[in-house]
């Protein structure tokens, strides 16, 4: 199993070549074998960008203006995957296809899309449409296609099924596989263990992080705010999880979390759920 943090974690602690730099060399000395890098942040983005994803807790930072490549290359530490938007994907395949080689890697990713129905089943199988086209294109290049969810893939459709189950059943296998982020469906309600089963084979990676409270002493209500927590400081079942992750064949897991992080230092954060990996490779 290698292991992976997702950049979108290291916003606030790469903000320049130093600080960067000293980022990577503790993620390494963790134990991870590198990064999930997200186009957004290995460019220069407009202001419209940071704000939008400041707002969703998950601040990139100033590191689009850093040369990845370089920093990446001295560290040590390699690429699983590049995520992308689907937009990017439709201008110019060949172009996203070549910049994730260029990192060493063949695994693009798209996330859910921001501000689309997706309990709107009409919507969902033209979505489908446009996931197969643009992993036809990708597989020409020789990168291959996946799709990152959230939670509101949940929601239900008209027909009875989930919109993931529509995804699932009108992608072509051949053409876009899963990254399957088991807290966000955890967080949906879900059974993230059957979504996983389900997905099988077509799940490539996989998204972790654990859930649960911080809060101790006594709660004004019976009711604790629950979040994401270092692996194995939560409740979720991540040992079952890994355990179907690993039947599904998956390699590569990526520790992604936004915020909570112990001592507010994603740094620290990524530290200690770094033990938990260990003990488990």
């Amino acid at each position: 199993m290698k292991t992976y943090v997702q950049q979108i974690m290291l916003g606030s602690v790469t903000s320049n070549e130093a600080q960067a730099r000293e980022t990577l060399q503790k993620i390494k000395a963790a134990g991870y074998e590198g990064l999930e890098l997200n186009s957004f942040m290995i460019h220069p983005t407009g202001l419209l960008v940071r704000m939008l994803t400041k707002a969703a807790g998950m601040p990139t930072g100033k590191g689009g203006k850093l040369d990845w490549r370089a920093l990446l290359a001295e560290s040590g530490l390699r690429v699983s995957s590049l995520h992308t938007d689907l937009g990017s994907l439709e201008r110019d395949a060949s172009a996203v296809a070549a910049e994730a080689k260029s990192f060493g890697t063949d695994k693009v990713v798209i996330t859910g899309m921001y501000r689309f129905d997706y309990g709107d089943e009409k919507a969902l199988r033209e979505l489908a449409g446009r996931l197969n086209r643009v992993g036809e294109a990708l597989l020409k290049e020789g990168v291959e296609l996946l799709y990152h969810n959230h939670n509101v893939e949940l929601l239900p459709l008209e027909s009875g099924k989930r919109a993931y189950d529509l995804l699932i059943d009108e992608t072509d296998p051949s053409f876009v596989g899963f990254e399957f982020d088991s807290y966000w469906f955890t967080d949906g309600g879900a059974d993230s263990k059957c979504w996983m089963k389900r997905l099988g084979r077509r799940m490539k990676l996989w998204h972790v992080t654990d859930r649960g409270s911080r809060h101790s002493g006594a709660a004004i209500t019976p009711i604790l705010k629950a979040d994401s927590m270092e692996l194995g400081s939560g409740n979720m079942d991540l040992d079952g999880l890994l355990a179907i992750a690993r039947e599904n064949g998956v390699e590569d897991v990526i520790l992604e979390s936004h915020k909570n992080w112990i001592g507010k230092d994603p740094v620290k954060s990524l530290e200690l759920s770094a033990q938990w990996l260990g003990e488990r490779k």
